[in-house]
């Protein structure tokens, strides 16, 4: 007979700082799933979490436990090596698109089970669906052809992965207990470990527009991470990148898309192909294709060969012309000087207020709703320039965007400082 715990035990010895066991995490986890343990009570160990820590033990049992609740995906069956990536979410983080195509054009299968966007961050299945008739819903069967035929898929992941992190996360996000470290590396990690690919890669954004605000505590995330890929078996590398800045020049669900392809067309802004190539470098090199050429992948149309497939596959059509919004308005420099500052939470609010966002999961997004950025960092501008475009479908929401980008904007007379895009690796 499974040993019981007494819940209240559980949340007093974390709440006073205490250790738990491996059996306890185990038990409270699944009694969590099944709805023995309350949300009241499973919102008081967060915060207990949250306040106390775990050791590096007690979040190996904890990330476990959560995998344990759910299924497992197996790509054992498949000719080729799989890898994947996660990020932990950004303005304009449209890397997803072209780097899964770019990976599979070297023979690497990229199983990506993805989410929509909440907030100010968007959600990769959420700009996808810009693409006429694509769509994200499979079954597993189905992915694994694709994987095997295309290489790389873009899938929602299943309701049976993690089930335990589904539960818990959605619990966090309303009792303030969502940047704690054990609990952010444990919820990322169960669902990744749960998908079964054989070497993942990280990206850990750090700045205004990031989950993580400090590269410090960037870094200790990213390392809990890593180490939790390897304790499970899962070779596992990450890269801590720039998020103080949108990434790339567009914002929004069908823009994102549009600025994609131009990647795998072999153009494209200079710090999103940065991202994607060094990303691409990592996963090839996890699994066993070395000193991979992806610039030339993405120069000479193999990249863009392995999109059209995996587009198609999924029922989406890659020469269909993407939807534009009926309205726009133009935001121009009030003064000559520099763009200092671009601030990357300023014009994911402003783009979420636009329409390309939801603040709950069950809202509607504009496909054609966004940003188009037409300044860098450090570019002189004289009075009038134009620096973005503002698209939607509903134009009374404009103001409310303007509110919060506006703020974000700094042109001065002092040269804005030198932007790194990749601030470190963890490998």
């Amino acid at each position: 007979m499974a040993t019981t715990f007494d819940v209240v035990d559980i949340i007093r010895t974390k709440r006073d700082g205490g250790e738990l066991s491996t059996e306890q995490i185990n038990w409270v986890i699944d009694a969590y799933t099944r709805g023995i343990v309350g949300d009241e009570q499973m919102a008081a160990l967060n915060m207990a979490i949250f306040i106390r820590d775990m050791n590096r033990r007690e979040i190996v049992d904890w990330t476990q436990a959560m995998i344990n609740s759910g299924e497992r995906m197996d790509f054992s069956s498949l000719s080729k090596p799989t890898t994947d990536k996660h990020s932990t979410g950004g303005v304009g983080d449209k890397v997803t698109l072209p780097l899964g195509p770019l990976v599979s054009s070297f023979g690497v299968a990229v199983p990506q089970l993805s989410g929509r966007g909440l907030g100010h961050t968007g959600g990769t299945l959420d700009k996808l669906e810009a693409i006429p008739g694509w769509k994200a819903d499979m079954s597993n069967a189905r992915m694994m052809e694709i994987l095997e035929d295309s290489g790389a898929v873009v899938a929602a992941a299943g309701a049976g992965l993690a089930p335990a992190d589904k539960k818990i996360y959605a619990l966090r996000d309303i009792t303030a207990t969502v940047d704690c470290i054990p609990l952010i590396a444990s919820s990322i990690m169960s669902k990744k470990i749960a998908e079964g690919t054989s070497s993942l890669v990280l990206d850990v954004k750090v700045g205004s527009g990031a989950f993580m605000k400090d590269l410090d505590q960037a870094r200790a995330l990213a390392q809990t991470m890593v180490d939790l890929g390897h304790d499970a078996g899962v070779q596992t590398r990450a890269l801590l990148t720039d998020m103080s800045t949108p990434l790339g020049k567009k914002i929004g669900n069908g823009l994102e898309v549009e600025e994609s392809i131009e990647v795998l067309q072999g153009g494209g802004p200079s710090d999103l192909v940065e991202i994607t190539c060094e990303l691409a470098r990592h996963m090839l090199d996890l699994a066993g294709v070395h000193d991979a050429d992806v610039e030339t992948a993405l120069k000479d149309g193999r990249a863009m060969d392995s999109w059209r497939r995996m587009i198609k596959a999924q029922g989406g059509d890659p020469d269909a012309k993407l939807a534009r919004a009926p309205h726009t308005y133009e935001v121009l420099a009030e003064k000559e000087g520099t763009v200092q500052q671009l601030d990357a939470l300023a014009l994911g609010v402003g783009s979420w207020r636009l329409g390309a966002g939801r603040a709950r999961k069950e809202d509607p997004v504009q496909a054609t709703a966004g940003i188009e950025i037409h300044v860098d960092l450090g570019q002189r501008v004289t009075k009038g320039h134009k620096l973005l475009t503002l698209h939607t479908e509903t134009p009374e929401r404009f103001e409310h965007a303007l509110n919060s980008i506006l703020p974000g904007i700094v042109i001065g007379e002092a040269a804005a400082p030198e932007r790194r895009i990749i601030l470190d690796r963890i490998v």
